[in-house]
């Protein structure tokens, strides 16, 4: 199943315990000036980035050692090579395809068409917004120029739908159609971001956060780091970072749901099917094999049962409910052996950002390799 890297599915709880895998748990903690030699020698300013990495893990009450350390560090560096504000290739012209995806869908075609003509021709025609966005750079100037557009579009135009817009769905016009949505060093949602605030501040202003060194940081280690997963390897914390929270976790279930019912089903990490990050009425593959399944079983678990426990997917409390626990059980005694815990999902990774697909596996794996030559860096000067 494909999915976009722009739309994954965040927002869910998080608990500040920290990386709660056992991983490093027996690890010393590392003081700033140990942390400032895992960062690659190429980053400049690799004090000002350990000193942020440091101060955040602090404020999130992670363990700061070598194992925790180098995970956060494989993830900047391989979303950003420690860019606060990263440049993209050829940025402003697929954002606009990107935009041009959304108009029609978030405004209505007549409306959509008053806005493309705008693109076109305005401020002026020899400089116009579409010529704009094609010499952008960065992340930042991009959106920074979209919020213009935005607002010029609003005080230009006498268009009444746009308001009623904004009432309706509770968000401004730009955050509607905004291309941008994931941000700064670590490539955060923005959902993500305004569903864990570190303090009151607007949209446009959590976007400046983002796009900062200390905020893109924090938003992209609280992401990552504070949720609890028994993963035994960081290999899987990248695959989560990548295709959504417990996806490797939910992928080795739907591995075992598919064995005991002799179903094709999707091995995606996702045991629902999502429009905008909420549930889908449809039922997904694994859904309509698990409600075949459990039917069988001496104490039948009911459907809306089954779709409670599902709800719980992108959770740890998921793995105490029935269903979870059910075909743990069913897995154990057919195959005379414990579930895995967790697997690789089958996703592909598709979006404007990207010059091609690509599936979680390629990604998580790029990842391991900066994580385990931090790693390798740690033992060289004696860290662990």
């Amino acid at each position: 199943m494909a999915k976009t890297s722009w739309v994954l599915l965040l927002g869910m709880a998080a608990v500040l315990s920290g990386c709660t895998d056992s991983l490093g748990s027996s690890e010393p903690k590392l003081t700033k000036k140990q942390l400032v030699k895992l960062i690659p020698k190429r980053v400049q300013n690799r004090e000002s980035w350990a000193n942020d990495i440091a101060d955040i893990f602090a404020t999130l009450k992670i363990e700061q050692n070598a194992t925790n350390i180098c995970t956060v560090i494989a993830v900047i560096d391989q979303e950003s090579n420690f860019q606060a504000d990263p440049k993209v290739a050829n940025l402003g012209a697929v954002s606009l395809a990107a935009i041009d995806d959304k108009l029609t869908e978030k405004f209505g075609k007549n409306l959509a068409g008053i806005f493309k003509n705008m693109l076109k021709t305005k401020p002026t025609t020899d400089n116009n917004f579409i010529k704009q966005i094609k010499a952008v750079k960065t992340e930042r100037e991009l959106d920074l120029l979209y919020q213009q557009i935005f607002d010029y579009f609003t005080d230009s135009y006498n268009v009444a739908s746009l308001a009623n817009i904004a009432k309706l769905t509770g968000e401004g016009i730009d955050e509607r159609i905004n291309p941008v949505t994931t941000l700064g060093s670590m490539q955060v949602h923005i959902n993500y971001a305004r569903d864990h605030r570190r303090q009151s501040m607007n949209d446009r202003k959590l976007r400046e956060d983002l796009y900062s060194q200390y905020g893109g940081l924090y938003y992209g280690i609280h992401r990552l780091m504070t949720y609890k997963a028994d993963y035994d390897k960081p290999l899987y914390r990248f695959a989560d970072y990548n295709s959504g929270m417990y996806s490797s976790r939910n992928a080795a279930f739907q591995q075992r749901i598919a064995s005991l019912s002799k179903q094709k089903i999707d091995i995606d990490g996702d045991l629902l099917i999502y429009d905008d990050g909420s549930p889908s009425s449809q039922k997904s593959q694994s859904e309509l094999a698990l409600i075949k399944l459990l039917a069988t079983t001496q104490s039948p678990i009911s459907e809306r049962q089954i779709r409670s426990d599902l709800k719980k997917e992108k959770t740890q409390a998921f793995e105490k409910t029935a269903v979870y626990q059910t075909i743990n059980d069913l897995f154990s005694q057919k195959y005379h052996k414990q579930p895995t815990y967790a697997i690789m999902p089958q996703v592909v990774i598709s979006g404007p950002k990207l010059s091609k697909d690509y599936n979680t596996n390629w990604y998580a794996t790029r990842v391991d390799k900066r994580y385990q030559t931090c790693m390798a860096s740690a033992k060289r000067h004696k860290l662990l």
